[in-house]
């Protein structure tokens, strides 16, 4: 496994989804052994104007994966399916 972080979560401090996100990041890193880490927007004038208004977001490979709520299944699935 790469020690890079497959996961990034794009989040702001006292957002109620951002940390269900967590959790649910949690649990699937949990099953699959890989990485995440996060970055918050605050001060961050670039994150804030592409995600600013959909947070929490979940990247997956630097690609967006999802926006809201953690779609864990569609998630473990991407994560778990070998890359062409």
């Amino acid at each position: 496994m790469s020690t890079d972080a497959r996961l990034t979560l794009i989040t702001r401090p006292g957002c109620h989804l951002c940390d269900d996100a967590r959790e649910a990041l949690a649990r699937v890193v949990a099953v699959t052994g890989d990485r995440w880490t996060e970055r918050d927007v605050t001060g961050d004038v670039e994150l804030e104007r592409e995600y600013g208004d959909r947070l929490p977001v979940v990247l997956l490979d630097g690609r967006e994966h999802g926006y809201w709520r953690v779609e864990e299944e569609r998630l473990l699935r991407d994560l778990t399916t070998p890359q062409l």
